[in-house]
């Protein structure tokens, strides 16, 4: 039986809004797990000192997809579990990893003296970068970031924690924001969003 060519019109547009809705429905690949925060009008600028007493800004990371961590070494759980996470991701990464820079930022200047930090993050991986100032330039850096901080008096007199924002931010190899993960993503939703950036260049 012959079919009228408006029939096989009205078949392919059928067929064509079919396909159309399975492209919809198709999880996106690309899409990031994190809170993608491009263009964001904040965490631009970051200059403190390395544990090697030499001044570092984020432009000198260029060229590496950057995870900025905001924390301080006697934290018993959210900083010692995001950085370890980070190591992992970069070892899972492979040949990749080496394009991944982290960044640990101490929130607690006062006890976090450059010897710590960098017995601190080398503990996690060679190649994290471990940053301090003052008291008043960690203020700062923390506003430009968005990062809520405050001391927590302990149970002994002169003994405190820090209440501190669990999250960091990843930039790209262009050294742009990018995004902001929350903790407790988890490795795999870090290193997909990483792959991501990385594909990117």
């Amino acid at each position: 039986m012959a079919i009228s060519r408006r029939e096989l019109i009205l078949r392919g547009s059928a067929l064509a809004s079919l396909a159309t809705l399975a492209a919809c429905q198709k999880p996106d690949a690309s899409a990031f797990k994190a809170v993608d925060i491009t263009g964001a009008d904040y965490a631009k600028e970051l200059a403190l000192t390395d544990a090697d007493g030499k001044p570092r800004r984020l432009a000198d990371f260029k060229g590496k997809v950057t995870v900025v961590f905001f924390g301080f070494t006697q934290c018993p759980d959210v900083c010692p579990t995001t950085m370890l996470e980070l190591a992992q991701v970069k070892k899972a990464l492979g040949a990749d990893g080496d394009k991944v820079q982290g960044i640990f930022v101490t929130i607690d200047p006062e006890r976090d003296t450059a010897e710590v930090l960098k017995a601190y993050v080398s503990n996690f991986s060679p190649d994290f970068v471990a940053l301090r100032g003052t008291v008043e330039e960690t203020k700062a850096a923390a506003k430009q970031f968005k990062i809520f901080y405050a001391k927590v008096p302990g149970k002994t007199e002169g003994s405190y924690s820090m209440d501190h924002t669990a999250g960091s931010y990843v930039f790209d190899a262009q050294g742009r924001i990018r995004l902001f993960t929350r903790y407790g993503t988890g490795v795999e939703a870090l290193q997909h969003d990483l792959r991501i950036l990385l594909k990117q260049g």
